[in-house]
């Protein structure tokens, strides 16, 4: 019997984690389905949910275009989930201007546990390794469901990993999965 599967990706927590195993790496050009599909195996593929927010545009739109580019192709993938949030202005105590992204973690806790009360999958699969996901895995394992975690072992909350299923993003399955246009 194949086990149903929903993966949720925690989009920044990515970036960074790329930019860990190569600096010149990036999400823009990274393939999710092929990793989807290396993660799930045999087993069935529900959905993947991924969580984010634009660039914005002002600050570098080469960045911003690229960006897009990749919400659009992750759009056009079956059982694919774009998730966009809010990017905020904020201040160092230097004044200086930065954005960081707000909604990403809580929109995806509530889509991981309606979708276990709704019994859409058997087991969910989080792509991060941010420390604040503890109390959510928790709360799925009550509802009888398995979880397992990708991270990339130099950003990955120790809490996150411990009593948990984990797998490390390696330089292997990260080079296994940059996206290659098809030629036409």
């Amino acid at each position: 019997m194949k086990i149903r599967i929903c993966i949720y990706i925690d989009g920044a927590n990515f970036v960074y984690g790329i930019k860990t195993i190569n600096k010149r790496y990036s999400d823009f050009m990274f393939d999710f389905e092929k990793l989807a599909k290396e993660i799930c195996g045999n087993d069935e593929l529900i959905k993947v949910n991924y969580y984010n927010a634009s660039l914005k545009r002002k600050l570098n739109i080469n960045k911003w275009e690229r960006q897009q580019k990749l919400f659009n192709r992750l759009r056009k993938i079956k059982n694919f989930n774009v998730i966009l949030c809010k990017r905020q202005k904020r201040f160092t105590k230097e004044d200086e201007e930065f954005y960081s992204i707000k909604g990403d973690d809580i929109n995806l806790a509530i889509d991981m546990i309606m979708d276990a009360t709704k019994d859409k999958y058997d087991k969910a699969i989080l792509i991060s390794g941010d420390g604040d996901f503890v109390p959510l895995l928790r709360a799925v394992k009550t509802l009888k469901k398995d979880v397992e975690i990708y991270a990339f072992k130099e950003i990955c909350s120790d809490a996150l990993i411990k009593k948990n299923k984990f797998l490390f993003i390696d330089k292997k399955l990260v080079n296994k999965c940059f996206y290659r246009e098809k030629k036409e």
